[in-house]
């Protein structure tokens, strides 16, 4: 099966480490727009137009379905994105997921656009506490320490809630400091894992294939913490 994966850059790849752990033997397309990121504080219209793009990029390599491995995008414009491939959002699954759970008071960390967008707390019957956290994702994309700023976005939830849905798929390559800072009291929810445990996806063959519009050293680096397999990297230019 030839399955297309997109994000705003490199944060979708915690979601494609999850798949290729649960369905190894698949042909993966991933497209990581790190040239537009962050996605976050972006217009609903412009996340359409670059969606759009990136669809298209991943049609013409005949994928049989697309994740779209973005909370801001799934959040904010999914609903108004081309159908003609079977296409899955990364936030349905964690919203069931706590739905059908046992916890009661919610912890919600994601971009601007994410938090603005209300999607979770429309969609989950539970007490919410959400924080946008915008200055995650530049220093995520450029290895920056994130230390610093931890605690100026998460000191709210310490003794507040019962989990922490990372609602940005760029946030479990900060899992340990997350952790660190929480005292590994709260559990944390990898939006990408969710959504792995919840496809039912065939194996064939294996093939890892990464497309991103801006390629550099940062990126390289990036990648090989996150995927642990053989891969083939290209950068690419979307066409209009």
């Amino acid at each position: 099966m030839k399955i297309g994966i997109f994000d705003s850059g490199i944060g979708g790849l915690t979601v494609l480490a999850e798949l290729i752990k649960k369905y190894p033997n698949n042909k993966y397309y991933y497209f990581g727009d790190n040239i537009n990121a962050p996605y976050g504080t972006k217009s609903k219209e412009e996340l359409l137009k670059l969606s759009n793009k990136i669809i298209n990029f991943l049609n013409k390599k005949e994928v049989d379905l697309i994740i779209v491995a973005c909370g801001t995008i799934s959040s904010n414009v999914f609903d108004k994105l081309p159908k003609d491939t079977k296409i899955y959002d990364v936030i349905s699954p964690t919203i069931d997921y706590i739905n059908n759970s046992n916890y009661e008071n919610i912890g919600l960390i994601g971009t601007n656009m994410t938090i603005k967008s209300k999607t979770f707390e429309k969609r989950i019957n539970k007490k919410i506490i959400a924080r946008s956290c915008n200055d995650f994702v530049p220093y995520i994309e450029n290895e920056q320490s994130l230390t610093n700023i931890i605690p100026k976005y998460m000191n709210i939830f310490k003794d507040k809630v019962d989990v922490l849905i990372l609602g940005c798929t760029h946030y479990p390559i900060i899992e340990k400091e997350l952790n660190d800072y929480l005292d590994s009291k709260i559990p944390l929810i990898n939006m990408g894992t969710i959504l792995a445990d919840s496809l039912k996806l065939g194996n064939k063959e294996k093939q890892i294939r990464l497309y991103f519009s801006k390629v550099n050293h940062t990126l390289i680096s990036n990648i090989d913490k996150i995927i642990k397999e053989k891969y083939y990297l290209e950068e690419v230019v979307l066409e209009d």
